[in-house]
């Protein structure tokens, strides 16, 4: 999972609005990020750590243009190395740079092709780097037009030729020297990318596209909807807007954002992250009073952060006293996203400190907003176990993680993930909690879908219930019943 911004500013040059995006997108990807912009040639800065680690002001006035892409980095693809970061660029047949959010499928194949076949040099181990060489493949054919028209043309049919050829998820803002701001999406939309316009008063135009839209409020650019999936946008060096829906398929965002990943106050494809997860909470509430009916905790607490908004609607729903009884420090990264498990379970330590007087003798219903490995969230109970409670519930607002994500998200392999080969008591035991409950799929998914929306009524649920939507995957054989693929 990734973060990728792109901006055309018309009145000065864009690199410090680069910068503050990537401030609002760091939950995105702490392992490292890379600013890029244009004027007559590519300018570019890229490092590993936060974004604030990274960039020093004189850095962002080096970058010099009005166009620019930005990417965070954190990797399900690809090594570690610098020539890994991106954005990346290539010098022919145009000169292009590009931003990836996402993972192809079939990236080892088309390696194996570019490098073996057609004798090209891959300088990184990234999918991205394959994603930039099948974009430059598709513009070689096309001809040096001036004319913006003709050129989104060319752009239109070079963007066609990915889609032909790259299987799985990408959201893609890439820069074309002497031309303007290029952005894409996958048929199926997997990874979000969201528009935004910001409009001066002699009626000149600024615009906006990032993986959230967290940063507009602050930029002052207004919503301008979503990418559409299987959609090309081009915004020319004169702030002109061209878009055109080439290829869509089956709408199939991914559910994981809502959980998880996406900050609280954006806002995905029409659907509040803010307003999904109090209904993940109410729902889970309304799911505990019906599993459990005379079993009621004297304490809600979240798994910080990510999780307090759940937790408030579910403590609401049961009228239970909500309490943070787990103080995070927020200056050391997200533990699903660090490299191993040693590390996760150390960094949980490190993060978070209970708080003894709202767990003291108390039944303590904790709830995070899913179990992927489980690390985490036994570390979580251990805590809470030994600052004195006297009986430990465990919810998620997310059913069980059962199967690889080849999308985007650090689920590689179906033996990493808990619930892959245990079931609800063998995993309540490996936890060491009194009671566990999970979401139903049909709960989150009706806390996510809105309602009576044709466009948006199946949401990506490969790592819950086995059903791929891109790409030459089969759809796992022990799916979920009631989870049709097609």
């Amino acid at each position: 999972m990734c973060g990728i911004v792109g901006i055309y500013n018309q009145k000065k040059p864009v690199a410090c609005e680069l910068y503050d995006s990537l401030i609002h997108l760091q939950h995105r990807g702490q392992d490292a990020a890379g600013i890029l912009t244009s004027q007559g040639r590519f300018y570019s800065k890229q490092g590993k750590g936060y974004v604030r680690e990274i960039f020093t002001k004189q850095d962002v006035e080096n970058l010099h243009g009005q166009i620019g892409i930005a990417h965070v980095r954190y990797p399900t693809a690809g090594g570690y190395g610098l020539e890994d970061i991106q954005p990346l660029w290539i010098g022919s047949p145009r000169g292009i740079a590009l931003a990836h959010n996402g993972n192809l499928t079939n990236y080892p194949a088309l390696a194996h092709e570019m490098t073996q076949q057609k004798h090209r040099h891959l300088n990184s181990s990234t999918d991205s780097e394959v994603l930039l060489h099948l974009l430059a493949e598709g513009f070689e054919k096309s001809h040096a037009s001036d004319d913006s028209e003709l050129f989104f043309d060319e752009a239109c049919k070079a963007i066609e030729y990915v889609f032909s050829r790259a299987e799985g998820s990408y959201s893609v803002v890439s820069k074309v020297i002497g031309k303007g701001l290029l952005v894409f999406r996958d048929p199926h939309g997997i990874r979000p990318l969201l528009s935004g316009k910001r409009t001066h008063t002699d009626g000149s135009c600024d615009f906006i596209f990032a993986s959230e839209n967290t940063m507009f409020p602050a930029l002052n650019f207004a919503e301008m909807g979503n990418v559409q999936p299987g959609e090309v946008v081009f915004v020319n060096r004169s702030g002109q807007l061209f878009r055109r829906q080439l290829k869509a398929k089956s709408f199939s965002p991914c559910i994981f954002e809502y959980v998880y990943f996406a900050r609280p106050d954006a806002t995905l494809d029409g659907v509040s992250v803010y307003e999904s997860r109090l209904t993940m909470g109410e729902k889970l509430a309304t799911h505990w009073r019906q599993t459990y009916p005379d079993l009621l905790p004297d304490v809600v607490v979240p798994a910080p952060f990510t999780s307090n908004t759940a937790a408030v609607a579910f403590a609401r729903t049961l009228n239970v006293r909500y309490a943070e009884g787990l103080y995070k420090n927020p200056f050391i990264g997200r533990t699903f996203i660090m490299s191993n498990d040693d590390e996760r379970s150390r960094q949980v330590r490190y993060k978070l400190m209970p708080q003894k007087s709202e767990l003291q003798n108390r039944r303590v219903l904790i709830l995070d907003d899913s179990i992927v490995r489980g690390n985490t969230s036994r570390e979580i109970i251990r805590l809470v176990r030994e600052a004195g409670a006297k009986q430990i519930y465990f919810v998620s607002a997310c059913p069980p993680v059962k199967f690889p994500c080849f999308y985007g998200i650090d689920m590689p392999s179906e033996n990493e993930l808990l619930a892959s080969k245990r079931n609800d008591e063998a995993i309540r035991e490996w936890l060491g909690v009194d009671q566990l409950l999970y979401q139903t799929e049909k709960d989150l998914i009706e806390s996510v879908v809105p309602k009576n929306n044709s466009k948006f009524n199946k949401p990506c649920m490969a790592c819950l219930n086995g059903c791929y939507v891109a790409g030459k995957i089969l759809c796992h054989p022990e799916r979920s019943e009631g989870s049709p693929c097609t």
